[in-house]
């Protein structure tokens, strides 16, 4: 017998010591990182609410209960049932009720997914027990999102490909623990610079990267600058010694470019493992990827990777909530932590061996007040090396008060407009877009004095963004969550409209203010309104975001006059810049360098190494010099492939 077979014998032969016998167990199996047991009578399971914590405790896995195919109610009839259990103020219509049979699962999309639920599970217990089906509940977001339907949409097409996928994936996962000697780490990417963020973790028995992501500025000719002089747009995965599927699995803290942007390229040569991300970083993953495709062909380049390629990723995907302790491989396990810079944004920590190493990786982090999200997680099990961001870690990236800078931003907005002019404000569709959104409407609905009386366009995927932050509001701040689920959510205020038609109408409206996806001014549709309005000089343009070194958000905030770009037929016209060009701190999603060494002083238990990365070069020796002298510990800012040998 296998070592595999003996494994699942050995789970199974637990499961059957701990489950009742009127439960009618008839099959365990691996299903990614969990295990799910299949049972004729599920009510034997759920009538006694120890049974599920009791068997996860001592598996020490996520226990998922199916009922045996044979005690599956007819489909149409369920579909009944569930429209007589579920509430009518639910919202739960026949047509948002699909099933996989692949998993015994029902999907229910729901309005109000917490009145399917009920309290304490109660509802779809009720379900469960009358139909045989497994409910799994899905929030209707309250504004269209065309990522949200597409991707659930993919996941139910295949099916049938993830039920083998997470079966595999598990039987790997649960070999035998092989105790290994060592942990080792190389930076791949974004170490003394930010971008193309990729850290191989490495073991006697494990290979996973922490993101794989791509350089904004070159990554946007696509193929072109994988031939080209502009190597830095990805990361150094060929000098790793590492064949594409000697890799474990690929762990992504948060869905910008920089940390995700390469995935896709794993799959399109050959990688077959997980990923593992939350749930609203695959969501809005899928649309930054898709729309990066459609901006290289746009520009006549060719994508690094296509639709197919994006899509074969989203089903290898693994999703994790906050809090929840996945084993990765046998001897590794995972665990995501609230970071505080985008919609479900993560920390993680990897616990390695039995006791043998634990690392803890920011991703990019806010350890501070904003709008959209509660501020970074300080408590885990242990820390023996913490890597951390570095986007401001410089001795004088300090930033403004908050509340302070709202207020610059207000009163920038009402002279300008007052002055006839527009305002144009290039933001992150992701995050910043949001961050905004709440600032402006908070502003126009509480404070008289700074009342819009303009419209404030919203034009790139800014919408589709907000849309699937409505589709998690658990990740989102208390007051929010709140004011999402009344049906009263900030995103759909009338002081927003979206942008329709041709952009040369509003250009030649009167005063206004414009959000427009492509912070840097690298791409995106701020790009565009940049050239239509930068040589008016009751314009303005204000960054309130982090622009890379050679993006051109960066030369005009240094003070260039004149740019070059490329114009309809696709040769280079002079711009002149005119127009006011602000820069606002306090906005950032990334935390400033006070906050940086809070963070660090506040985290329980402290960290014996620390290594700082995604920073500019001096940023990040400057801020790995002052930890190693305030706490008293190992610290230094590694180069693009060094290698860290912890143990």
């Amino acid at each position: 017998m296998t070592e595999e077979k003996t494994e699942a014998k050995s789970l199974l032969d637990i499961v059957k010591e701990l489950v009742p016998k009127d439960a009618g167990l008839t099959k365990v199996e691996f299903e990614g990182p969990d295990v799910a047991i299949y049972v004729k009578n599920v009510s034997a399971i759920y009538g006694n609410e120890n049974v599920i914590r009791n068997v996860s405790t001592t598996i020490k896995k996520k226990l998922i209960v199916r009922s045996d195919a044979s005690s599956l109610m007819d489909p149409e009839e369920t579909k009944k049932k569930i429209m007589e259990i579920a509430p009518p103020e639910a919202g739960v219509s026949e047509e948002g009720i699909r099933f996989i049979p692949e998993f015994n699962e029902v999907l229910i999309e729901a309005m109000k997914p917490g009145l399917v639920i009920g309290k304490g599970g109660s509802t779809l217990i009720r379900i469960v027990t009358a139909t045989g089906w497994v409910p799994k509940v899905l929030r209707i977001p309250p504004m269209n999102s065309d990522v949200i339907k597409g991707v659930r949409q993919l996941l139910i097409k295949e099916s049938d490909f993830r039920k083998k996928f997470l079966t595999n994936i598990g039987k790997k996962i649960n070999q035998p623990i092989m105790k290994s000697e060592w942990v080792k780490a190389t930076a791949l990417g974004g170490f003394r610079e930010v971008g193309r963020s990729s850290l191989l973790i490495e073991t006697n028995h494990s290979k996973m990267l922490i993101d794989c992501g791509v350089s904004p500025e070159p990554a946007i000719k696509g193929l072109d600058a994988v031939t080209g002089n502009e190597n830095k747009a990805f990361p150094y995965l060929d000098s790793a010694n590492l064949t594409i599927n000697d890799l474990d699995a690929v762990i992504l803290t948060h869905a910008h470019m920089d940390h995700i942007g390469f995935v896709p390229y794993l799959f399109k040569f050959g990688y077959e493992g997980p990923v593992y991300c939350t749930p609203p970083t695959r969501d809005l993953a899928a649309l930054l990827l898709y729309d990066y495709v459609k901006l290289v062909q746009r520009s006549a380049g060719t994508p690094l990777y296509e639709e197919k390629d994006i899509k074969k990723m989203l089903t290898h995907i693994v999703t994790r909530d906050y809090g929840e302790v996945t084993n990765v491989t046998d001897e590794i396990k995972l665990t995501y932590h609230n970071a505080g810079h985008i919609l479900g944004s993560s920390l993680v920590h990897l616990h390695i061996g039995e006791g043998l190493y634990n690392i803890v990786h920011s991703g990019d982090m806010k350890y501070g007040f904003t709008r959209l999200l509660d501020q970074a997680d300080t408590k885990y099990p242990r820390i023996d090396a913490l890597f951390i961001e570095s986007t401001y870690g410089g001795s004088r990236d300090i930033t403004a008060n908050r509340q302070d800078a709202e207020i610059e931003l207000m009163n920038l907005i009402k002279g300008v407009v007052q002055n006839g002019g527009k305002v144009l404000i290039p933001v992150f569709a992701v995050g910043r877009a949001q961050e905004l959104m709440l600032v402006m409407e908070s502003y126009a609905a509480n404070n008289p004095n700074y009342k819009l009386d303009v419209p404030v366009y919203l034009d790139g995927m800014i919408l589709e963004a907000s849309a699937i932050h409505t589709a998690y509001p658990e990740y989102l701040k208390a007051g929010l969550q709140h004011r999402i689920l009344s049906n009263n959510s900030p995103f759909e205020s009338e002081i927003f409209e979206v942008a329709k038609g041709e952009r040369s109408e509003i250009v030649s409206k009167g005063p206004s203010v414009i959000l427009a996806s492509g912070g840097m001014l690298n791409g995106g549709t701020a790009l565009e309104y940049f050239k239509a309005l930068a040589e008016d000089e009751r314009n303005a343009i204000v960054f309130v975001g982090y622009n890379s070194v050679n993006s051109l958000g960066r030369k005009i905030q240094n003070g260039f006059k004149e740019i070059a770009l490329p114009g309809e037929d696709g040769k280079m016209v002079p711009i002149n810049v005119r127009m006011q060009v602000r820069t606002i701190e306090g906005f950032s999603g990334h935390s400033d360098r006070r906050q940086l060494m809070n963070f660090a002083q506040m985290l329980r238990p402290g960290p014996k190494k620390v290594l700082t990365m995604h920073g500019e070069e001096q940023k990040c020796e400057d801020l790995a010099r002052s930890m190693g002298m305030k706490f008293h510990v190992e610290a230094r800012a590694p180069m693009d492939l060094d290698s860290i040998r912890f143990r």
